[in-house]
């Protein structure tokens, strides 16, 4: 018999493997593929070839600007405009050519179901170009936290409601898309998932060597995340600035608009900026942690965090975590339980959360421990079986439907 088709529309995706950008969607894509012929329609990025095969992944790029200056989806979009307004320049051409693209796909393949990741700008065009096809709509927090002027509050509303189901990140998110007017069955709270394997059980957790005494070397912190005002590291640095000379040292991975201003605050402090990493190189600052930290706020936008995959994966590396008390975040970092929680835009809490975890390699050990099996139930192959569970349930309900 052959396989139902999954077309699969995004914004965020890899130009090649292990370049740096999150990497969330072609790894659930790719764990779809096993239920599904999939295939993956996402904008034009520099370094990426417009057409290609990854593994059981068609995935086809659209242009939609001049070349020279084409770079709204090389990121995070909505970042992307509040760091050069000039980009708005962009977005009518990414609709209209998703749009094209979109219906060209739709003769080609003829897909039986789509995943649409983000409500705009994807959602948008699904509804404009898709509407006959089942959709499954996951959104990941910016698209659901920002953009909430009226007219996108209710372009948002009917594109929940449409959907045969719609995926969120937490709790808090489930409620707002209730509250657009979506059905409380249709929407489930099913994360991205972390494609990262773990410490192996014999290598105590927080360190690659022999934990040295408290106080001999410093505690070695690490970010990871897009360098944007809702992952708050300009808080993590303030922390660092405050703690005792010569006692910490923080290790930056990441990328984004506020880079340059990021290293003008943390200038003179044993901070290290090393930019976006692959897979591999990821996984070796992990390992060199002691401790990561989440330090995410609400943004002044209204935006923020959903749940970081980055979290997932320290977690998962059985790293000692330090998270903020946000609606996700919250959710899967339980205080002193699998990672510390802390207030947000709260520098001296934070900093007290980092000399506690600093001074106690055996609360490290055990809090990474726990936070290495909790996070068990967010592996790719976790949640890739959900997410492939929800779409045969989504085309079924159409199947359903038509036999009425």
């Amino acid at each position: 018999m052959p396989r139902p088709r999954l077309l699969v529309l995004a914004s965020t995706f890899p130009a090649r493997a292990g370049d740096g950008v999150p990497a969330f969607v072609r790894d659930l894509a790719l764990q779809e593929s096993l239920d599904f012929d999939t295939r993956v329609l996402v904008p034009r990025v520099p370094g990426a070839a417009s057409d290609e095969q990854d593994g059981d992944l068609h995935i086809t790029r659209y242009p939609y600007f001049p070349k020279h200056w084409e770079d709204l989806a090389d990121g995070a979009i909505i970042e992307n405009l509040r760091a050069k307004p000039i980009r708005w320049l962009q977005v009518p051409g990414l609709f209209l050519a998703q749009l094209i693209a979109l219906r060209r796909v739709l003769r080609e393949f003829r897909p039986d179901v789509l995943h649409v990741h983000w409500i705009i700008p994807q959602g948008v065009v699904a509804l404009l170009g898709g509407r006959r096809v089942p959709q499954l709509v996951t959104t990941l927090g910016g698209d659901l936290y920002a953009l909430n002027a009226a007219p996108l509050r209710a372009l948002k509303a009917r594109i929940v409601r449409r959907a045969g189901a719609v995926t969120v990140m937490n709790a808090d998110m489930r409620d707002r898309v209730i509250a657009l007017g979506a059905a409380p069955a249709s929407v489930q709270v099913i994360p991205m998932g972390a494609d990262l394997p773990p410490v192996p059980a014999s290598e105590p957790a927080g360190a690659d060597e022999a934990v040295p005494a408290p106080g001999v070397v410093p505690a070695r912190l690490m970010f990871v995340g897009r360098l944007v005002e809702k992952k708050g590291l300009s808080y993590l640095i303030e922390a660092v600035r405050r703690a005792p000379a010569g006692s910490l040292e923080l290790e930056i991975v990441g990328d984004g608009p506020l880079r340059t201003a990021l290293e003008t605050e943390a200038s003179g402090l044993p901070v290290v900026f090393i930019g976006q990493q692959g897979r591999t190189e990821l996984f070796a600052a992990y390992r060199r942690a002691d401790v990561v930290v989440f330090p995410s706020v609400a943004s002044t936008s209204g935006d923020q965090d959903g749940l970081p995959v980055a979290l997932l994966e320290a977690m998962r590396a059985g790293r000692a975590i330090i998270a903020t008390d946000l609606p996700g975040l919250n959710e899967v970092v339980l205080d002193d339980a699998t990672g510390l929680v802390v207030p947000d835009r709260d520098t001296a809490a934070l900093l007290r959360a980092i000399q506690r975890l600093a001074d106690d390699p055996d609360l490290r050990e055990r809090l990474g421990a726990a936070a290495a099996t909790h996070a068990e139930q967010f592996s790719i192959e976790a949640i890739g079986s959900r997410y492939r569970t929800l779409l045969h349930d989504v085309l079924g309900a159409v199947g359903r439907r038509s036999s009425d």
